[in-house]
């Protein structure tokens, strides 16, 4: 029997430009804002009576659906790139990707039951009221150990293959010809929307360093490109515009919180980039 080759078949030379893949992005954007976004917000609207603690809530068959809907998209989206890609990096982000965002589902799902106890995001595992009094002390340090899988282990083993494979995309999305360059209506007004889930996506999830890391290799990778005669086709424009606008929202998120000396103590590292969710337990539903 032939053996399937490890790199998938090139459709095309890379000067040759692709249309704008409007499909894609709106089932992305749309599907990212409602299962993954909207996800804690269900698990706190909709009454504790139809979602028992003891029972998987709202929130987590929107994770399911998340963890498996998002690695088919993008898999759809990569199956669209001109350029030859190797199959086995795929493969295995992919595998990674379903693996943290599992990992996470757990973790998650018992955080957001501790939020509806009292848990307070703002505060660290053993500062928070409902915590720091358990006994024995090994309680609680399991609980730091469920929170290293969902903020840590989680999210490495889930956001770092994200953005391999967004980065492996946009490395293909290169044309010569000037009418491939130009983004659509549809691209502009999902552009918005695009850059604001990111922009959740980079604080809540706390991977300004992954995130600066692929914008910056995306910046080389452009310049690297032009140096061939090549530019970024809609797709890459698209992209590439998304992570600047993100990078702004970022930077308007950190000056506006840059002196809660709360938030300071809870985001001790070298940048300083607070979680949403925390600035909502914090001053939104303490005042609700």
């Amino acid at each position: 029997m032939s053996s399937t080759p490890d790199v998938s078949e090139d459709k095309g030379p890379q000067r040759k430009g692709q249309c704008f893949h409007f499909d894609l992005w709106l089932c992305l954007t749309v599907q990212n804002w409602i299962l993954d976004f909207g996800r804690p917000i269900v698990m706190i609207i909709l009454p504790l009576d139809w979602f028992p603690l003891n029972k998987p809530s709202a929130g987590d068959y929107f994770h399911m659906a998340y963890n498996v809907i998002t690695p088919f998209l993008m898999l759809k989206l990569i199956e669209r790139s001109p350029r030859a890609i190797s199959r086995t990096a795929v493969y295995l982000c992919i595998i990674t990707f379903v693996m943290g965002a599992s990992i996470h589902l757990v973790g998650d799902s018992i955080n957001h039951r501790l939020i509806l106890s009292g848990y307070q995001l703002h505060l660290s595992v053993r500062e928070n009221p409902i915590i720091k009094d358990l006994k024995p002390d090994s309680l609680i340090d399991s609980f730091e150990l469920l929170y290293y899988y969902d903020e840590h282990l989680g999210h490495i083993m889930w956001y770092i293959p994200f953005f391999i494979i967004l980065f492996i995309y946009f490395s293909g999305c290169f044309c010569s010809t000037h009418e491939e360059r130009r983004i659509t209506v549809p691209g502009w007004l999902l552009l918005g929307p695009s850059a604001l889930y990111y922009w959740y996506l980079v604080t809540e999830g706390q991977i300004t360093e992954l995130f600066l890391l692929t914008f910056f290799a995306m910046v080389a990778m452009v310049m690297f490109q032009l140096h061939k005669g090549l530019s970024p086709d809609s797709n890459g424009l698209f992209l590439l515009y998304s992570f600047s606008v993100t990078l702004l929202l970022v930077a308007l998120w950190v000056a506006y919180l840059w002196n809660d000396k709360v938030l300071r103590h809870k985001y001790p590292g070298l940048l300083y980039v607070p979680e949403p969710w925390s600035y909502y337990t914090l001053h939104i539903r303490k005042n609700h």
